[in-house]
């Protein structure tokens, strides 16, 4: 059995609608330019050819991916949640001990983390180190800049 993948309901959809995209728009548009490519005659010297067969492998490639993807997805909608732990779905606020900055992340699946957004993966060393501690607790992140020391202050589904 294929191992389930986790994601929030937001991400679910973003994958949707990346695949509904591929399928109907993306994927009509790069069949019509091989058919024109193909008018201009020779294949073997082809440029535009080679190129619209490459796109068209990446395309149906990513195609396969998203449906496996959403064919493994376990979604998880995070206002349904009831905890007072940090786990999948969370937004939790922390206190960089050393710095007294705060900062607020949600813990998102891997292919919905975006830092730009604060998202960051459950893969993630300082998700890694939050998962399944509460609020008040101080929690130690090996992260590859070096070790950082965070308080949990908030812990919010959403």
């Amino acid at each position: 059995m294929s191992e389930q993948i986790p994601m929030t309901k937001d991400g679910a959809q973003r994958l949707k609608d990346e695949l509904g995209r591929l399928k109907h728009e993306e994927r009509p548009k790069v069949v019509e330019a091989i058919a024109t490519a193909r008018e201009h005659g020779d294949l073997s010297e082809n440029a535009e050819y080679d190129a619209a067969k490459e796109q068209q492998a990446f395309i149906e490639s990513r195609i396969r991916e998203l449906e496996d993807k959403l064919a493994r997805a376990r979604v998880i909608d995070p206002a349904e949640i009831d905890m007072d732990t940090v786990a999948f779905g969370a937004t939790v606020t922390l206190v960089d001990e050393s710095t007294g900055n705060q900062v607020r992340y949600q813990i998102v699946g891997d292919d919905e983390a975006d830092i730009k957004e604060n998202k960051i993966s459950i893969s993630a060393p300082i998700a890694r180190a939050l998962i399944g501690r509460g609020e008040e607790e101080v929690v130690e992140v090996q992260a590859p800049g070096g070790s950082r020391t965070y308080e949990i202050v908030g812990i919010d589904y959403q």
